[in-house]
């Protein structure tokens, strides 16, 4: 339940095993192998700015109360969904950990901004052009 960098502590985090939906025959219809992983963020020790970070990479996943839902059914074993279900909140928390780049903002080039009002001087004089033709008898 823990990665090399985040820990997640065994009150913040509630396992149900539900059963599959899909094919899988009879197994799925007897077996409950998918994993529904509650985890409460608020439990976590968070930064504010990487909590803020992994709500919007949660999505819907976040309920309001601040609990992460994951559903993991991806394989027919109970250990192998528990797996991936802690997988993708490890994923989920080390893309949250990473800070974004800050933007610095750039100014046009000199050329650039020569090439725009060139091209805006050929359009002003095409549009010039199309005025109505005056009847000189």
């Amino acid at each position: 339940m823990s990665d090399r960098r985040f820990q997640i502590p065994a009150e913040a985090v509630e396992e149900r095993f539900v059963r599959a939906s899909g094919p899988g025959g009879q197994n799925v219809n007897k077996v409950s192998t998918a994993v529904e992983l509650r985890v409460d963020i608020t439990k976590l020790d968070l930064h504010p700015a990487m909590l803020a970070r992994f709500a919007v990479l949660a999505g819907r996943r976040l309920t309001k109360d601040g609990v992460l839902v994951i559903d993991a059914d991806r394989f027919r074993s109970q250990d192998r969904n528990r797996e991936d279900a802690y997988a993708r909140v490890h994923e989920l928390l080390a893309r949250a950990a990473e800070r974004p780049k800050p933007r610095r903002p750039s100014k046009p080039t000199k050329a650039s901004k020569e090439r725009r009002l060139e091209s805006k001087r050929q359009r002003q004089t095409t549009k010039q052009q199309r005025g109505r033709v005056s009847r000189e008898d």
